[in-house]
This record gives C-alpha cells, structure tokens and sequence, in this order.
C-alpha cells in the first residue's frame, strides 16, 4: 500500500506550553478534516501530546510537523516530532512501560506507539531525537508484540 502527501505539511514550534496547546489543537482540527472519527481524533491527539510534551521537556523544544496523507483506501496523518536535546540512550527500554526519566509514569513512548498504526524512534545520544507516527482514518491501530 503506497501512501502519498495528499497536502501540503504543516510545521509548528515546540518550545512552550503555549505551543503544546496549539500543536495539540492542530492535530485534532487536521484529523477531523481527514474525516477520523471522535475516538480516533482523541487517540491521535493523546499520542501527539505526549510526543509533543517529550519534545519540550526532555528535548529542550523542536518542532512538529503534520502532514496529510492518501493511499488507495483511506486518508491518514504523519507526525514528526524532532528535537536537538540529548537524545535517548536507550530508546528499547524508553518503549518499555514504566519507564521514565523524570517523574511521570513512564507511559509516554509506549502509550504513543499503542495509539498509532506505524510509530518510528531514531534518537541518538548527544544529538536529538525524531519520532514520526502515522494514524489512518477508519482502521484500529495494529497490534503489537513485545517492544
């Protein structure tokens, strides 16, 4: 199934809690116009918030891009999430739940991947880390064994 841009992206700032709304607001306006229905819109806007507040607190701040997409079935929606922070130097147990490393619950990245059709991790320590995630109108995010 080959998916193509089916608009132009849009790339927003990450660097204050003001941001974490409107990137937030954004993603849940961009989906509904995909046509996601309510539930999908919620799981799709609790992924991004959580990857968006990752960008900002463990980052330092980055940037968000939201691209529509199109394949020959349905409508989805790619979020890139990229910092120039620390990075993560262990990013298989990062996935793990309960994993944390500030003072949350340790649910951030794996609760993400849960919420997403395709989630992609590349960080590397001392010079930032992307997350991209990809969510398709009108299909359950895929089961995953393990991390």
């Amino acid at each position: 199934m080959t998916e193509t841009a089916a608009g132009a992206g849009h790339c927003l700032p990450i660097h204050s809690e003001t941001d974490l709304v409107r990137a937030r607001q954004h993603v849940r306006q961009t989906a509904a116009r995909l046509g996601f229905g309510l539930v999908d819109q919620t799981k799709l806007v609790t992924a991004a918030s959580e990857l968006a507040r990752n960008t900002l607190v463990h980052g330092g701040g980055g940037e968000m891009r939201a691209e529509p997409l199109e394949n020959s079935r349905t409508k989805g929606l790619r979020l890139v999430f990229a910092d120039e922070g620390p990075g993560i130097a262990d990013p298989h147990r990062a996935l793990r739940d309960g994993y944390t490393s500030g003072g949350g619950l340790g649910m951030g990245l794996g609760g993400a991947r849960r919420l997403v059709h395709a989630f992609e991790l590349d960080s590397t320590p001392g010079r930032g880390t992307r997350v991209t995630v990809v969510s398709w109108v009108g299909t359950a995010p895929w089961p995953r064994g393990g991390v």
